[in-house]
């Protein structure tokens, strides 16, 4: 049973960061796209990164490209988003996500429903 558990959420002024790591237990990350989303208030739950499995390849969501940064360290089993320059738009509970599907070094999902293991959440909240 994978279990994923984040943390570094927390409180901050707008123009602030955060990093958020995403710890892994039960099973390797390696081989394995992890994703980041978010789920606002009242909202749907929204992509915000993705990164493949060997670190090759990464997505962002329009509203945090430039902003944001996604790793990994496979060797620690731990994802990172590095996030910079935050709004208060960016307010949410943030997750991350394993797929447990294998694929090549440079491909991952976006989509929520292909992510088969989710963590608890971390809440970020951005002060204006």
């Amino acid at each position: 049973q994978v279990q994923l558990v984040e943390s570094g959420g927390g409180l901050v002024q707008a123009g602030g960061s955060l990093r958020l790591s995403c710890a892994a237990s039960g099973r390797t990350i390696n081989r394995h796209a992890m994703g980041w989303f978010r789920q606002a208030p009242g909202k749907e739950r929204e992509i915000v990164a993705a990164i493949s499995w060997s670190g090759g390849s990464t997505y962002y969501a329009d509203s945090v490209k430039g902003r944001f940064t996604i790793s990994r360290d496979n060797a620690k089993n731990t994802v990172y988003l590095q996030m910079n320059s935050l709004k208060p738009e960016d307010t949410a509970v943030y997750y991350c996500a394993l797929d447990q599907a294998y694929y090549s070094g440079t491909y991952y999902q976006r989509r929520a429903s292909e992510y088969d293991y989710w963590g608890q959440g971390t809440q970020v909240t951005v002060s204006s």
